[in-house]
């Protein structure tokens, strides 16, 4: 019997789109439920392939950043012994999302997939919108 992927919906993917450092990511939590994998999964995803991860790619994030993220977000909060996940999230850049999808390989991977491309492409209409309509406003 074939497993039933579980659709994506464009504002699940919308939401967990942060901008951090200048860049739109989303962070490994996010990325793990999107792709219906655990978080550690798409970590050992980076680590087993670093050569998949250049520079740009991912974002390590710092204590500070780490901190200052967990006020804004609760999905960072973990249940069970510790309140937080005792590291650091890691954040993908769409071109990081890319090489992802390349290693996690199944139905529901390849969806998110398409869902994540269409947001980020979605993200970048908008943004030159707004871009456009702030020249005419100031022209």
């Amino acid at each position: 019997m074939k497993k039933q992927v579980r659709a994506i919906a464009f504002s699940g993917i919308e939401k967990a789109i942060i901008s951090i450092k200048g860049q739109n990511v989303i962070i490994d939590s996010d990325v793990a439920r999107i792709y219906g994998v655990e978080t550690k999964r798409v970590n050992e995803a980076i680590k087993e392939n670093p050569d998949k991860f250049p520079a740009g790619y991912i974002l390590k994030f710092t204590n500070e950043e780490t901190y200052s993220l967990r006020s804004e977000k609760t999905t960072l909060e973990k249940l069970g012994r510790g309140q937080h996940s005792k590291y650091n999230p890691t954040a993908f850049t769409e071109k990081g999302l890319y090489m992802l999808a390349t290693i996690l390989k199944s139905p529901q991977a390849t969806a998110a997939t398409i869902a994540i491309v269409d947001a980020f492409a979605k993200l970048r209409e908008l943004s030159h919108t707004i871009a456009k309509l702030t020249d005419a406003k100031e022209g």
